[in-house]
C-alpha cells in the first residue's frame, strides 16, 4: 500500500514501526455486533449466514469475520447485527453505561458506536444521537430504525446548538471525533488520498471545539469518552492534554491506543474523562403532545394490533411517536426520529409505520403473518406474500423476528416496507 510520505515518517518514530507497516499488507479486519435487543447470542450464531471467525474481546456481542458482503441478508435487513469494525467497538465499553442513563453521542452517523451504546441502556433512560451533517443524519435515523432502538432520539445540531439547549444534561457523553483517519487507509480508498498533515491541524481544532461543547454538556459526576480512527498525536495524547490543561474540573480516567499490529483491527485511540465537579441541570419534559380525540383512535387500535402499551405518547402534526423516559422538551430541536415512530393519523383513523412494526418483538404484536427465509426476502424486495388471517395491518415475521409492516386482504398481504428500505 503506498502510504502518504509524511505520514510514514511520522510513525517511523514507533520502535516497532516495521511491523505497523507490515500490517498495511494485510486484509483489513472486519467484525459485526450482534443486536440483544432483538436476537440471542446463540440464535444469532445458529442464523448467521456467513463465517464468524472469533470474539471481539472488548465487547461482547462483538464477533469477527472475513465475510465480504455482511449486509446482503435478511437478518441485516432486519436489524439482527450491525457490521462495525472491532477496534471502533472498544470505545462505548468505557462509558459504562447503566440503564436510565441520559446518553449523549455528539457525532454520532453512522450510528456504530450510538446503536451499541443505546442498546447497552435496553431501551430505558435517553440516548441522543446527534449529526451536524444533514445526510448523515438521515442514514443515522434509519440505522437506528433498523436496529430497533426505542429510546432514542436522533437529532441535526452542531455541536454548540446543542451545548446552548441541554448544558449539564447528560450524564455520559461520547465524542467519536471527526479525524484524518489514518486507521481507514485500508477500508476507505480515498482515506489515503485525502490525509495531509494541513487536515491533521485542522480536524485537531475542530475537534477541541467539539470537546468544548461536550464539556458544556455533561453533567457533574459525569463520564466523557473522546475516540478517534486515528493515530497522530494531535488529535489523540495531545488533544486529551491540552484539554486537561483547560479543564482541572476533569481527571483522566483511562486511555487506550490500538494498533492494527498489536491488536486485531484496523486502530482506534480511546480516552475516558471524569468531570468532577459540576452540577445536573433538570430541563423541562416533552408534555405528552395528544388530544383525547387521537388517543381515544389510538388506544382502539393499539388494542387489537399491539399487546404492549405505549404511555409517552407525543403527536408532531398527524405523526404520533412514542417518546424515551423523561424525554426533554423537543421544541427548538431538529429533530429526525424521537423515540418510536407509531404511525399517523388519516382522516380520523390511525395508521401504523414500518418503524412500529420493527421496533418490537414479533410475539409483542396481535396481528401477525408469519412466513418462510424465502418469502422474506421477497418481502424485503417489495412484492407481496401469502397469507392467511383476518384482515388489516399484520405485522410480517420470519422465524418469530419482524421483517415489515404488511396490510392483508383476502390472503395477500400488501407490502409496506418502505421503498427506500427495500433490499
Amino acid at each position: 500500500m503506498n502510504l502518504p510520505l509524511e505520514f510514514v515518517k511520522r510513525m517511523e518514530k514507533m520502535p516497532d514501526c516495521e511491523a505497523f507497516f507490515q500490517s498495511y499488507d494485510l486484509p483489513a479486519v472486519k467484525g459485526v455486533r450482534f443486536n440483544p435487543l432483538k436476537v440471542t447470542r446463540e440464535t444469532f450464531e445458529t442464523l448467521c449466514p456467513f463465517p464468524l471467525t472469533g470474539s471481539v474481546p472488548w465487547e461482547e456481542t462483538g464477533y469477527y469475520t472475513q465475510e465480504e458482503k455482511v449486509g446482503k441478508n435478511i437478518w441485516h435487513a432486519m436489524g439482527l447485527f450491525y457490521s462495525q469494525e472491532p477496534s471502533a467497538m472498544s470505545a462505548v465499553p468505557l462509558l459504562d453505561l447503566k440503564e436510565g442513563h441520559r446518553f449523549l453521542d455528539l457525532c454520532s452517523a453512522p450510528g456504530g458506536k450510538g446503536t451499541q451504546a443505546a442498546i447497552r441502556m435496553n431501551g430505558t433512560g435517553i440516548a441522543v444521537l446527534n449529526e451536524k451533517v444533514s445526510d448523515r443524519a438521515k442514514i443515522l435515523a434509519r440505522n437506528v430504525e433498523r436496529m430497533g432502538i426505542r429510546n432514542a432520539v436522533v437529532t441535526n445540531h452542531d455541536p454548540r446548538e446543542l451545548a446552548k439547549k441541554l448544558p449539564a444534561y447528560f450524564d455520559r457523553v461520547l465524542v467519536d471525533a471527526p479525524c484524518s483517519g489514518e486507521g481507514m487507509f485500508k477500508k476507505e480508498e480515498n482515506a489515503i488520498s485525502e490525509w495531509s498533515e494541513e487536515n491533521v491541524k485542522m480536524c485537531a481544532l475542530r475537534q477541541a471545539e467539539i470537546l468544548e461543547s461536550a464539556c458544556t454538556l455533561l453533567a457533574g459526576d459525569g463520564v466523557l469518552v473522546y475516540s478517534t480512527c486515528t493515530f497522530s498525536e494531535e488529535e489523540d495524547e495531545g488533544q486529551i492534554r491540552r484539554f486537561l490543561s483547560l479543564h482541572p474540573e476533569f481527571e483522566l480516567l483511562e486511555e487506550h491506543k490500538l494498533y492494527p499490529h498489536r491488536v486485531k483491527g484496523e486502530g482506534h485511540y480511546v480516552a475516558k474523562l471524569h468531570k468532577t465537579q459540576g452540577e445536573r441541570s433538570e430541563p423541562k419534559l416533552e408534555k405528552t403532545g395528544i388530544g383525547k380525540r387521537e388517543e381515544t383512535v389510538y388506544r382502539e387500535f393499539e388494542r387489537k394490533f399491539f399487546k404492549g402499551k405505549e404511555e409517552r405518547l407525543f403527536l408532531f402534526g398527524d405523526r404520533l411517536c412514542s417518546l424515551p423516559e423523561d424525554c426533554f422538551s423537543l421544541s427548538g430541536c431538529k429533530v429526525l426520529r424521537a423515540g418510536v415512530p407509531l404511525g399517523t393519523f388519516v382522516k380520523g383513523r390511525f395508521e401504523p409505520e414500518h418503524s412500529f412494526a420493527i421496533s418490537y418483538r414479533a410475539d409483542e404484536f396481535c396481528l401477525r403473518a408469519d412466513i418462510d427465509e424465502r418469502e422474506a426476502v421477497a418481502y424485503l424486495r417489495g412484492e407481496t406474500v401469502e397469507s392467511e388471517g383476518e384482515n388489516g395491518w399484520c405485522v410480517v415475521a420470519c422465524k418469530g423476528f419482524p421483517v415489515g409492516l404488511g396490510k392483508r386482504v383476502n390472503g395477500t398481504v400488501k407490502n409496506h416496507i418502505p421503498k427506500g428500505l427495500r433490499i
